[in-house]
């Protein structure tokens, strides 16, 4: 299963929304293939201060984790 945030793109006058190569290759996907999708916009961002609390925690905690992760 790939879960990721996408922007809408222009196509014609229809919208798009891609997946990235690398997903495609993780889950074996190949272009011809038939997904399924689901589609539903993202609300607000959280204003909740206990949540942004614990994810800043979380971040500074496994920052050197999260930037080898980004250099994959």
């Amino acid at each position: 299963m790939i879960q990721s945030t996408q922007k809408v793109i222009k196509v014609g006058t229809s919208g798009a929304v891609t997946i990235p190569a690398k997903q495609m290759k993780r889950q074996n996907i190949k272009f011809g293939d038939q997904v399924e999708v689901i589609v539903r916009p993202i609300s607000e961002p959280s204003t909740d201060q206990e949540v942004i609390k614990a994810a800043k925690n979380i971040i500074s905690r496994y920052k050197s984790d999260f930037e080898n992760l980004a250099k994959r």
